[in-house]
């Protein structure tokens, strides 16, 4: 595949306007952390890697915001904000890969969701240019800016088939004075209900409610051992100034212990920040396991899921943002087996308990369409396909990534 790599944002809208006349599909690449994210691509075409695009156009340090290019990556952003003791309090997996551009593109969102939310919740403006090579924006460089559609959410989580993002402007927040991770092993999963049902009401309000389950975790050595038959781990994330972290920690552990969790402890320092990266890193794909899922159900029903999960597949290992009701699946059967499975018995599960399932990684092997990474077509599928064809009429952005075969050719 022929790649055009633009130096400017206005050689984007040059790429894209060529594309445009001629018909060509284009494909936008970022830091490749998300490609098996979507279906697969139904048409040849061109790829548009964006990382030239690198530059911070403006940090208003006072004001809680920076301007950057697309292309700049999540660890070179979290680097310029340091120097000024501030985050952008999103978790994005291999962030010295992952862009800003491509972390909006998809909706980026992590342990830390629980507080923070997603990438989507700091989006305060954005460029980008259109299937068409028609540039625009929305929003603005400040905080207060309502004018105009809020075309900054409804490219987010996009998959560049809306427009190619060029420059993005973020809210960011002061880096906490500490961070810390408490973790508890898990009896069984009545506990687990008690446990995950007590951290609703607490007034310690941490920072990341992870459950872990699975070989992944059960074989992580710097995790405190699990008793056998446990039902994973208990992780909570903790942050604050000093004297906050510390009641915290206090007040959990004890309410912890009284709802039956085993042998609390904490990790701060180096170790913390390990633990953390691991856990923010789990849904990226990997050889060992490469199909990912995403279920999303209400809290409430976060503990009957993970339990029907592994007997779905009892391989799998599991990360589960219980706060949100969010349960991340690295599944160990063979990806060649799972697109008959996952529509037959993993979707049906999912909405039984009222959620929905994401296919968030699959290798080609997996040959999954569209209706299995998303779902069939719902009452709001015909409303996108419309929304799709005014941002791009020739249906030449990441062509099928939502929708097979439904992009307009030239």
């Amino acid at each position: 595949m022929e790649t055009i790599a633009p130096a400017r944002q206005a050689d984007v809208a040059d790429a894209l306007r060529q594309a445009y006349d001629e018909g060509v599909p284009v494909y936008p690449l970022g830091g490749g952390t998300h490609a098996g994210l979507g279906a697969m691509p139904t048409r040849p075409g061109r790829g548009l890697a964006l990382g030239g695009l690198a530059r911070v156009i403006d940090h208003a340090v006072a004001d809680l915001t920076i301007t950057v290019e697309a292309g700049l990556t999540i660890a070179a952003l979290q680097k310029t904000l340091t120097q000024h003791g501030q985050r952008m309090p999103v978790d994005v997996p291999l962030s010295d890969r992952a862009t800003v551009g491509g972390a909006v593109a998809t909706g980026a969102a992590g342990p830390r969701r629980y507080r923070f939310g997603s990438i989507r919740d700091y989006v305060r403006g954005l460029a980008a240019v259109d299937g068409t090579g028609m540039p625009f924006a929305s929003g603005g460089r400040v905080v207060k800016n309502a004018a105009g559609y809020d075309l900054c959410r409804l490219l987010g989580g996009s998959l560049g088939t809306l427009g190619v993002i060029t420059q993005v402007t973020l809210m960011v927040r002061p880096l906490p004075e500490t961070t810390a991770w408490l973790i508890a092993g898990v009896p069984d999963f009545d506990a687990a209900e008690r446990l995950l049902a007590g951290l609703v009401h607490t007034a310690a309000a941490p920072a990341a409610i992870e459950w872990l389950l699975g070989p992944t975790w059960a074989d992580d050595a710097a995790l405190p051992r699990a008793a056998a038959g446990a039902a994973g781990r208990l992780v909570l994330g903790i942050e604050g100034t000093a004297a906050e972290a510390a009641w915290t920690i206090d007040t959990l552990h004890g309410e912890l212990r009284q709802a039956g969790a085993v042998a609390p402890v904490s990790f701060t320092g180096a170790a913390g920040e390990a633990l953390a990266a691991r856990l923010v890193d789990f849904p990226a794909a990997t050889v060992e396991s490469p199909v990912v899922v995403q279920i999303t159900v209400p809290p409430s029903a976060v503990v009957k899921t993970a339990r029907e999960i592994l007997g779905f597949d009892a391989g799998a290992s599991l990360q589960i943002h219980a706060g949100d009701g969010i349960i991340l699946a690295k599944l160990a059967a063979p990806a060649s087996e799972l697109a008959e499975r996952i529509r037959r018995e993993l979707r049906p599960l999912a909405g039984a308990a009222g959620g929905v399932l994401t296919v968030l990684a699959h290798p080609p092997e997996a040959a999954l369409d569209a209706a299995t990474v998303w779902g069939p077509a719902s009452d709001g599928t015909t409303l996108m396909k419309t929304i799709h064809e005014r941002f791009d009429p020739k249906g030449i952005l990441n062509p099928g990534r939502f929708f097979p075969r439904s992009e307009r050719r030239a």
